[in-house]
């Protein structure tokens, strides 16, 4: 255990987006700024800052445009969108940004009540996504949710999800996020599905989504880590979880993750204390005690005797 860890690890921070998305008081733009401004300053590299659907189905991100044209992005700092079809994918690129993400369910029910498509639908409105985006020169990153099971129609198959990574993939996309969207996984149950997309996909067109909500987030991004992913979603002091997946709590938080991460001694560029300073500042929009273990304590220190 513990003897194939890579020197260096990617972390694509959520917490603007997936983060906020499900909050019930509106988030002034202004705070979302300088959630961004904190983030970068800690030394994370990919965030993504918002999501060009439609403001009715998400209202917390109706002022995508605004924040991006607000946002201060420091140079090599790379920031995204997620973007449901293409009318989401022409006002991401007039907004000048460089990189986009589509997203769908591997489970019928969810993907339908998240998108209001079929998974069939779906892959074809991607069809009508990616390729446009790719011939403007932007980089294009996927999601798939619900890869360790459904709120409503329970455990998913792996090949379904295996399937629908590789049309992804085919389209054009860079990377395929895999989402445990209700946080049901279990270290063995990561390590047979992270198996099954090794034997089909190179590691690096490979990334998990972990949610929180069973306490198993970082058990399975260590399973995941060792065996090869090198790439892994998180959100600062886990705040997140989707409005159409119920009891589902938030994502795996950015400082537990590093915290661990720098204990195994692999890097991730990120500034833990700076880090910390973040999760401090999403408390203080939010305006409530956010549940992340190392933003709740803190990094490790020596209390006077």
């Amino acid at each position: 255990m513990l003897e194939s860890l890579p020197e260096r690890v990617s972390i694509y921070e959520v917490s603007p987006r997936d983060g906020l998305q499900n909050e019930a008081k509106p988030i002034p733009l202004e705070g979302k700024v300088e959630l961004l401004r904190a983030l970068a300053a800690s030394g994370l590299s990919r965030i993504e800052l918002t999501s060009f659907v439609s403001p009715r189905w998400v209202p917390q991100l109706a002022d995508a445009e605004e924040l991006v044209k607000a946002a201060v992005v420091p140079p090599g700092v790379t920031v995204s969108a997620l973007v449901p079809n293409a009318k989401g994918f022409e006002r991401a690129l007039a907004a000048g940004l460089k990189e986009i993400a589509v997203f769908m369910s591997a489970s019928e029910t969810h993907n339908r009540k998240n998108t209001n498509k079929s998974i069939e639908d779906s892959l074809h409105t991607f069809g009508e996504v990616v390729a446009p985006a790719l011939a403007a020169g932007l980089s294009v990153r996927a999601y798939v949710s619900t890869v360790w099971g459904c709120p409503y129609e329970g455990e998913v198959p792996v090949s379904r999800s295996v399937h629908i990574a590789e049309q992804l993939l085919a389209l054009g996309c860079y990377q395929v996020s895999l989402g445990d969207t209700i946080g049901v996984g279990t270290p063995l149950q990561t390590k047979r599905l992270v198996q099954a997309f090794l034997s089909e996909f190179p590691a690096e067109k490979l990334a998990l989504h972990l949610h929180d909500t069973r306490g198993t987030a970082l058990a399975n991004a260590l399973v995941g880590l060792e065996l090869g992913i090198r790439d892994f979603d998180s959100s600062v002091a886990g705040i997140g979880g989707c409005p159409y997946a119920p009891g589902a709590a938030g994502n795996l938080a950015t400082e537990d993750l590093v915290y661990m991460l720098d204990g195994l001694g692999v890097q991730t560029g990120v500034d833990l204390n700076l880090l910390i300073e973040a999760g401090r500042v999403a408390e203080g929009i939010l305006g409530r005690k956010l549940p992340g273990k190392v933003h709740q304590a803190g990094p490790r220190t020596l209390r006077p005797a």
